[in-house]
């Protein structure tokens, strides 16, 4: 037996918290095709009675919605599609009204170029004070006609662009600027210049703002880019959302615009901003060629929590699943954090459809009707056993919306439809992230499931979610959503103490969790094979119906591709 992971000795409100990602615009909504503030609100209790015990919100603030609002252009404004500040002071009111933490996301790696500081960059010509906010340079080649350097998109194509061949160039005061300037994702998003001590004042600013307004915390997105070599050096490689440089080859240089050990200093001096409030949590959302390298955002100076990008991308495999659990829970104890689970987000395929297809792991990068499709059964049977497994590991956990009701991928989105601008810096080559951003349904038999009161919705949802809506859901006492419901109050019931993991001796993945007090709970995940369960075992939790066994020695089997909560003697539970 492996000791994985010994009890938590402090009890910060995240350490053990399951935190459920609201994706503001398929959420619900108040009124119109998109969700919003007022619809969230509405919904809160849904979120406090699944047994939830805080929301991340992703990007609500004032934004051209170039990128689905992680382009913002006020960092202090709430966007009129969701509403106003009031209705963002009201839902964090609320919600804290229901024992409910907040996170709100943070965009510090760049703005949109509709931001005040990149309008009068553009405006004031070369010698603008606010380009310094910024990456502007000068190009290469005869007339500076070729980028600084070969950097890409994590959008596809080149990361740079010439302020000239801007569209909003002809007739403005830059029409002949011969500058360039860096957006590592798309040229609405350009990247800023964390060597400029104005950069910092105003993020310190930005997150006590949020802070005064009860916000409980901040997750960073693209936590590991803030910082670029200040040479910009050529560096030709392309860099994965989620699974980071994974298909860099071994012999590469490290990249000079991702994962810089100066990004750290800037989280220090966040959390000498956060510990004036109590216990913020600052969550990291890095995308790392190393998975190493993660406990080094998460050391005590620094961050709370990182996403464990190495175990959504896991396949559906007991070696797979062993080696992540042990050495992210190794990883993270070297430093005191907390690990944290995550299946789904708002950026890859939903794992009931990802855990579907023939090859799992990451996914592909959405999927459209002439692609491969998942087998549907197959797919949700998997996700539910792998929510059932990390459910019951040591650390956070993280749900992204509609994975309580086991929702697949939408498939077969018209392209007409797909505002991911993936989709159009690839020229089609790849459907993008709508697919998982398809919004709710709350109502099987009304139109748009109950999204908006109008019915309306600004993504359509397949027909075939009519059964998963959460109202027949509710009624059905073998629900997915009822599973979840359960899951998460026996989570609290039988506490996160220990992890030990059992050597393999046969199928399956086996580990038993023991809290004080406690009787000590086993874990049980079957993958492609039935795993047998011991004499005197106690099914509290199962994602399949156990199957009987046909001898007096055991009680049963986990039924393949599900997992199984057993105790041999219920006492205390």
């Amino acid at each position: 037996m492996q000791i994985l992971h010994r009890a938590n000795e402090t009890h910060e409100w995240w350490r053990e918290a399951v935190i459920y990602q609201i994706y503001p615009r398929s959420f619900a909504s108040s009124g119109g095709p998109i969700g919003d503030l007022g619809g969230i609100t509405s919904r809160l209790g849904y979120i406090k009675q699944l047994g939830a015990d805080a929301i991340w919100l992703s990007p609500f603030y004032r934004s051209p919605q170039k990128d689905a609002g992680y382009d913002v252009a006020d960092y202090r404004s709430v966007d009129p599609m969701f509403g106003d500040n009031h209705a963002a002071e009201a839902m964090i009111e609320k919600a804290h009204l229901l024992d409910l933490k907040v996170i709100v996301d943070l965009v510090p790696n760049h703005t949109s170029d509709q931001h005040a500081w990149f309008q009068a960059a553009l405006a004031g010509g070369k010698d603008a004070p606010e380009r310094a906010h910024y990456w502007f340079r000068d190009g290469k080649g005869e007339g500076g006609n070729e980028p600084p350097n070969d950097w890409l998109s994590v959008f596809g194509g080149p990361a740079w662009t010439r302020v000239k061949d801007r569209a909003d160039a002809p007739g403005s005061p830059w029409e002949n600027d011969d500058s360039w300037y860096l957006h590592l994702f798309d040229s609405s998003q350009p990247d800023l210049n964390w060597t400029d001590p104005a950069v910092h004042e105003e993020f310190n600013s930005i997150l006590r703002y949020w802070l005064d307004r009860g916000a409980d915390g901040f997750r960073v997105d693209v936590a590991h880019g803030l910082a670029k070599d200040p040479e910009l050096p050529d560096w030709q490689y392309h860099w994965d959302m989620v699974s980071g440089g994974s298909e860099v080859p071994e012999n590469v240089p490290a990249p000079p615009q991702w994962n810089r050990p100066e990004v750290h200093e800037i989280y220090r001096e966040w959390r000498g901003v956060l510990n004036d409030y109590g216990q913020p949590a600052l969550v990291a959302e890095a995308w790392l060629g190393d998975p190493k390298d993660m406990k080094l955002y998460v050391r005590r100076d620094e961050m709370s929590q990182a996403f464990n990008f190495d175990f959504l991308i896991s396949p559906f495999e007991e070696a797979a699943y062993r080696k992540v659990i042990a050495e992210s829970l190794a990883e993270m104890d070297a430093v005191g954090a907390p690990t944290t689970w995550v299946l789904s987000n708002h950026d890859v395929v939903r794992a009931a459809s990802r855990f579907g297809l023939s090859t799992m792991g990451k996914g592909p990068n959405g999927i459209r009707a002439w692609e491969e499709q998942p087998d549907a059964a197959l797919g949700a049977r998997r996700a539910l056993a792998a929510h059932a497994l990390q459910a019951a590991l040591p650390g956070s956990l993280y749900i992204y919306q509609g994975e309580e009701l086991s929702l697949p991928e939408h498939t077969s989105l018209p392209d007409e439809v797909r505002q991911d601008p993936t989709f159009f810096r690839t020229n089609g080559a790849e459907a993008g992230r709508d697919g998982c951003r398809v919004p709710l349904p709350w109502l099987a038999e009304h139109p748009s499931f109950g999204f908006s009161p109008d019915g309306s919705s600004w993504l359509p949802q397949p027909h075939e979610w009519t059964e998963l809506a959460m109202d027949r859901q509710a009624l059905d006492p073998n629900s997915s959503l009822n599973f979840f419901k359960k899951m998460y109050q026996l989570r609290k019931v039988v506490g996160l103490g220990s992890a030990e993991l059992l050597e393999a001796d046969g199928p399956g993945l086996h580990y038993v969790s023991r809290a004080q007090g406690r009787d000590p709970l086993h874990i049980v995940t079957a993958f492609d094979e039935p795993v047998e369960l011991p004499a005197g075992a106690r099914v509290v939790l199962a994602s399949s119906e156990v199957t009987q066994a046909g001898g007096e020695k055991a009680e049963g089997y986990v039924p393949a591709n599900s997992t199984v909560w057993y105790v041999v003697d219920r006492q205390g539970l």
